[in-house]
């Protein structure tokens, strides 16, 4: 398994390739459909947005709540195509990868050869196994949101599939 720490830089994506096996570490970023529109509004209006994009990846979780003793509940992906209409932008602002379940549309994948990003799959329907990987967890914007807030979170050996490389190749073609 090859390993990825974000924040990355582009030259730390060039080896990986379609269907390879990664583990993430580092820093990520949680968001999801209404995450992603109230990220567009700001965007829009030219103000600060809640992260830093450069660099960065988005994982598309809801997390549960936490259970006693926990740092987070479950927190396994949602189906990615639904945040196809903003990913291109955000990746043309320097976002360098996603990650949920599922296909994505010809203009995500033209997106991640043309901005050198990558989309990561991880496994549905493991959100309690994929919680285990989660060390720490903070939330930074959009409270009212609920699960749909965006969190920071500070994954180790978080496991994952390269769905599409920065060449445009894709694990579902």
């Amino acid at each position: 398994m090859k390993k990825i720490i974000f924040p990355v830089e582009d030259e730390k994506l060039e080896n990986l390739k379609a269907g390879d096996f990664v583990k993430i570490n580092g820093i990520i970023y949680t968001g999801r459909d209404a995450a992603h529109k109230k990220i567009f509004e700001l965007i829009k209006k030219n103000k600060k947005l809640p992260f830093e994009l450069s660099g960065n990846l988005i994982y598309y979780v809801g997390p549960s709540p936490a259970p006693p003793g926990k740092i987070i509940g479950s927190a396994g992906p949602t189906t990615s195509s639904r945040m196809d209409i903003f990913t291109p932008l955000l990746y043309k602002m320097g976002l360098k990868g996603t990650m949920g379940k599922g296909e994505r549309s010809k203009e995500v994948i033209d997106a991640c050869k043309k901005y050198k990003s990558i989309y990561l799959i991880t496994f549905g329907g493991c959100g309690a196994y994929l919680s285990k990987f989660i060390k720490k967890v903070e939330l930074i914007a959009f409270e009212e949101l609920g699960a749909e807030a965006i969190y920071k979170m500070e994954v180790e050996n978080f496991p994952a599939i390269v769905g599409i490389d920065i060449y445009g190749n894709c694990l579902y073609k």
